[in-house]
């Protein structure tokens, strides 16, 4: 299935796209697409009705944030053995781990906005993880049991608040809309194999990104695992598990990075795309 939340900011509706395309309401069944929703017995009982017997949503209406309530957002820094490359950093022996805020989450085409002193804004195209049932102490064979569904993430980043103004990661990758999330949460039924999906992100039309999940240093199942040892993953968690390599950052011979204007496109094999415009905050 591929689920959504569709309305205005904070009035999001739940949703599934059909399988001719067509976004249907689930205002009659479910509240909204949140944790209570995300566990394998709730999703087979959407999975059972009749797309077709749900009602059709008129328009093109916004794609909110997949998740309603956001537990946590994890993030998983370096976690592409080919994006290590080209910032020059060692191989982690352990999944590195950094939190972004939950007001940095919006829908998959809302407005990436730079804050304020931004010179150093950053584009990161990710495969999401949102979690379905609590996860504690899980092995690497069971991890993939405990996951929802998969999603795009652009864990857009500020790189001089990121490195420069003293302390973790967490400064510049939480500034407000910096964490775009869908169009859809894909039930982990339909992704055979989450280290097989080609990802790619342009910039105004030219391919910045372009990787696959297989080169992934830790897979989602040892990231799960791992994770689970260190605190519980609850229902509604959203795990999102680094980057291939084509960051701004990374370019040569000098970095690149957004300004004002710009449009990132975004695309994962099956979890479908994401369009955002770049402007300045007042």
């Amino acid at each position: 299935m591929k689920l959504v939340r569709y309305g205005d900011i904070g009035a999001e509706c739940p949703g599934l796209i059909d399988p001719e395309g067509v976004l249907r309401d689930l205002s009659d069944h479910v509240t909204d697409i949140n944790a209570n929703v995300l566990g394998d017995a709730a999703l087979a009982r959407l999975r059972a009705l009749d797309p077709s017997a749900l009602p059709a949503v008129n328009g093109s209406p916004r794609l909110g944030p997949v998740v309603g309530d956001i537990g946590k957002f994890l993030c998983i820094g370096l976690n592409y053995s080919d994006h290590a490359a080209e910032t020059g950093a060692a191989i982690p022996e352990h999944p590195i781990l950094f939190f972004k805020a939950n007001s940095a989450i919006v829908g998959a085409n809302d407005d990436v906005v730079m804050p304020r002193g931004s010179t150093h804004t950053d584009w990161e195209v990710e495969l999401g993880v949102v979690i379905g049932t609590a996860a504690k102490y899980v092995s690497e064979d069971e991890a993939l049991n405990h996951v929802a569904g998969y999603c795009i993430v652009n864990d857009v980043s500020e790189r001089h608040f990121q490195t420069q103004l003293t302390g973790q990661w967490t400064k510049g990758k939480s500034c407000d809309t910096f964490g775009p999330t869908g169009p859809y949460l894909v039930t982990r039924d339909e992704i055979a194999n989450p280290q097989a999906l080609d990802m790619s992100l342009d910039v105004n039309g030219k391919r910045m990104q372009a990787g696959n999940t297989a080169t992934m240093i830790f897979t989602v199942a040892q990231i799960i695992s791992h994770l689970s040892q260190l605190m519980t993953l609850h229902p509604g968690d959203v795990i999102t598990t680094g980057t291939p390599p084509g960051v701004g950052m990374g370019m040569k011979p000098e970095p690149v990075y957004l300004k004002p204007g710009d449009v990132m496109e975004l695309e994962i094999s099956g979890l479908g795309k994401q369009r955002q415009t770049v402007r300045q905050d007042a």
